[in-house]
């Protein structure tokens, strides 16, 4: 039964990776550091960064410092965007700190004011602070779910508003909000995550039409669609599986932080970032119950049979975590182990 499982497995993985170089065929690549001119373009410009103090929003903020770009630095833990804000300057460019909870539509204008009141104008804004519940949907108190809806949603609706009445007023800008790949192709055990995913990208296409038809060409909205990634959103998860929160094939960080700024310089309305979320977009499109099975049945294989033992938590859905500072946070490394030593448990001994 096990072998059979594995087998089948193995020949979904192999399939995905088909699908992967077919889409890297007909896609451009995101994810590669910014030419030397691109980066000249953004210097001196001012981008908000909105879930700064870590994973992707750290690595997009210290970045856009060595590029010479005023950061305005969002998030609720203020001493690492304090931290995150000498780095910035140290590098040349410019920062200013806002203690902001996105799910709190006040401290969104807020923050929206300040980036304004300290350098004139915002160029680009990037909703990215997301949190994120694992475990049967009925498992995961309904408060939970809600709490999630406020933060990964409604604060994308709050910053979304914010950024647009400004871009309206100035006649310009960029926004950039981060989905996933879930966006497209929802997981197993991630429901209200997937549905808050789907809820941005589906705003997202909405807000186009309406900027397109009231004939705002001079402002772009783009939904960046990660795959699976190596950030702190993995340790600070709220989590009622019975296992370590984790997935098949992370990927590292760095071509995601690359594709947010990237995204920010070029006329693409959404981008899944990487083979392997490409893959999973192209081939929900084209075989999409097969594409459910198959996705579900990994997060299965990888959440409920094969994770070790974890006690319930709520993560960081109500109260910041101490842990999970960095742009990664060894997360892969993290799941070799584990399913080395699983393997290991398995050996028989001679």
């Amino acid at each position: 039964m096990t072998k059979n499982f594995n087998a089948r497995l193995n020949s979904g993985l192999v399939y995905i990776v088909v699908i992967a170089i077919v889409s890297l065929l007909l896609t451009g690549c995101a994810t590669s550091e910014l030419t030397k001119s691109a980066q000249r373009k953004i210097q001196n410009k001012t981008y908000v960064i909105v879930g700064a103090s870590s994973g992707f929003g750290r690595g997009v903020a210290q970045k856009l410092g060595a590029y010479k770009v005023n950061v305005v630095l969002a998030a609720r833990r203020t001493e690492l965007l304090e931290e995150i804000a000498g780095t910035i300057r140290a590098a040349g460019g410019k920062a200013v700190v806002v203690t902001t909870d996105i799910s709190r539509p006040e401290d969104v204008q807020r923050l929206a004011n300040i980036g304004v009141e300290h350098f004139g104008r915002i160029d680009v804004w990037v909703n990215n602070a997301a949190v994120m519940a694992i475990g049967n949907f009925w498992d995961i108190p309904l408060e939970d779910h809600a709490r999630l809806i406020d933060v990964n949603l409604k604060g994308y609706i709050y910053g979304t508003h914010a950024a647009l009445k400004l871009f309206r007023s100035q006649g310009y800008g960029t926004l950039v909000n981060v989905g996933s790949v879930e966006s497209e192709t929802p997981l197993a055990y991630h429901a209200s995550y997937a549905a808050s995913k789907g809820g941005i990208r589906n705003l997202d296409k909405a807000l186009r039409q309406e900027l397109r038809l009231q004939k705002h060409k001079n402002i772009r909205i783009v939904t960046v669609s990660p795959w699976a990634t190596d950030t702190p959103i993995w340790g600070h998860a709220a989590n009622y599986s019975g296992g370590t929160a984790r997935m098949a094939a992370i990927d590292p960080p760095d071509k995601v932080v690359n594709a947010i700024i990237w995204s920010s310089l070029h006329r693409r309305k959404e981008i899944p970032v990487g083979m392997k979320a490409r893959a999973a977009v192209f081939s929900h499109r084209m075989f999409p119950r097969s594409t459910e099975r198959l996705s579900a049945n990994i997060a299965h294989h990888y959440q409920i049979k094969t994770a070790p033992p974890a006690p319930i938590t709520k993560g960081n859905l109500y109260e910041p975590l101490d842990s999970g500072r960095n742009v990664s946070d060894g997360v892969k490394q993290r799941i070799k182990k584990e399913n080395k030593e699983r393997k290991r448990k398995k050996t028989p001994k001679t």
